[in-house]
């Protein structure tokens, strides 16, 4: 299974982060979570900071492009096999940055890759 960060996770459950989280986790992903407000989702701690986790296989993005910047260097530092973009996160610019670092990027949608098996 492919340890996930989930960046701009929600408490809300009606946030599409917070969807993903769930799904995450019901399809045995192991989850890391931050997000703006700690908390608890399906048993996955959000943290509000930028901690060094490790292993991390895809970072799945829930922040609009502007959002982003503050985390491009924080995510090319987690080495991550890949970055998937949901919908509202394209960013032509940080996929550049993402290529000249090695980093597969993805514009996809979390909850249908994992609802289809493409996962």
């Amino acid at each position: 299974m492919k340890k996930t960060l989930v960046l701009g996770a929600s408490l809300n459950p009606s946030r599409y982060s917070n969807l993903a989280i769930n799904r995450l986790v019901s399809h045995g992903h192991a989850v890391e979570a931050v997000g703006l407000k700690k908390g608890v989702v399906a048993g996955v701690d959000i943290s509000t900071e930028k901690e060094d986790f490790e292993n991390i296989d895809t970072v799945t993005l829930y922040l609009n492009p502007k959002r982003q910047e503050e985390y491009y260097d924080y995510i090319i530092s987690l080495k991550p096999k890949r970055v998937i973009f949901n919908p509202g996160t394209e960013n032509p610019v940080f996929y550049e940055m993402l290529r000249k670092n090695k980093i597969e990027n993805e514009v996809a949608c979390t909850l249908v890759l994992l609802g289809t098996n493409q996962y």
